[in-house]
């Protein structure tokens, strides 16, 4: 039987005990990969990053004229080439663009590059899917604006319908492809759990996240300030998944950036009061889900 959370019915609130705060955002996902020329080269040519701070084992990836990274590439050479799908962790990071023709540029661009891409009309969001060479996934989307986001049965209305893909190239009226734009961010990030009530204790109960959507079968969509998501958990990868493993392409770490310290800290004192193991790192404070994935609370 598929997994499922029920919601409360007032959940088109939704659900919004509003413990953590509107302004949350997500920073850079930190990757294990094998091999940094080969993921350089993928991230640059075909996503459009640019690579800063490159040291023999390490990079960051920056939208154009952006300060933060969006990514930070960990290369290790022991790391397996390509990454195991039925692993717990990583499904997907998301990149969010400023808007539907960045979204146009992008797919004219990457079609020309002949890299396999999926794409979906999720209702609240377009999306297109990539792999990275060691098999990491990657959505690259654009929000529709929030005035058509519709609630059904007391829940945010998403699907993955067909993506109209000439609809969105059109959008791009014809414009060059010219890397990540200005503007751009971390929009969300998708696990691989090993069960959903256990999830939802986790990142709901005791983080604070809203649960947002439970309709898709073995899912559960949590965020902050009403997003349709910035975490998106799954059971997926089967009922037997082990986590990722140290030879493993991976992710190491994703972060949630608080408008202020006293936000963070009371986010992290409510996971370590529901005996959640939370560590401090300098002004951050650090924390491992069940299932081995680690979550950094910051404010930069």
């Amino acid at each position: 039987m598929t997994e499922r959370i029920d919601l409360p019915s007032d959940a088109s609130a939704p659900e919004r005990r509003r413990l953590l705060p509107d302004a949350l955002r997500l920073g850079p996902v930190r990757l294990r990969v094998s091999d940094l020329r080969r993921s350089l080269d993928y991230y640059t040519q075909v996503l459009g990053l640019e690579a800063r701070d490159v040291t023999a084992t390490t990079a960051a990836l920056h939208a154009q004229e952006e300060d933060a990274p969006l990514v930070v590439l960990d290369a290790d050479p022991d790391t397996s080439a390509v990454r195991m799908q039925s692993r717990l962790g990583l499904y997907h990071f998301a990149i969010l663009l400023p808007d539907r023709a960045a979204l146009g540029r992008f797919l004219a661009h990457v079609i020309t590059t002949g890299t396999h891409v999926g794409a979906s009309n999720h209702l609240v969001s377009e999306a297109l899917y990539l792999r990275d060479p060691d098999g990491l996934g990657i959505e690259i989307y654009a929000d529709r604006p929030r005035s058509e986001w519709r609630y059904a049965a007391g829940q945010l209305e998403m699907a993955s319908d067909p993506l109209d893909m000439a609809g969105v190239v059109a959008a791009g009226r014809g414009e060059k492809w010219s890397g990540m734009p200005r503007g751009t961010v971390m929009g969300h990030v998708h696990l691989h759990v090993g069960d959903l009530a256990e999830a939802s204790r986790f990142y709901h109960e005791a983080l604070g996240l809203d649960r947002i959507v439970s309709s898709y079968p073995g899912a559960l969509f949590l965020s902050a300030g009403g997003y349709h998501h910035h975490l998106g958990v799954n059971t997926w990868a089967g009922p037997n998944a082990p986590p990722s493993g140290e030879r493993d392409a991976r992710l190491l770490e994703w972060r949630m950036i608080f408008p202020s310290a006293g936000d963070a800290k009371a986010a992290a004192d409510r996971l370590a009061a529901a005996r959640r193991d939370v560590e401090a790192s300098g002004d951050d404070w650090i924390v491992t889900d069940p299932w081995g994935t680690r979550l950094r609370l910051a404010t930069s």
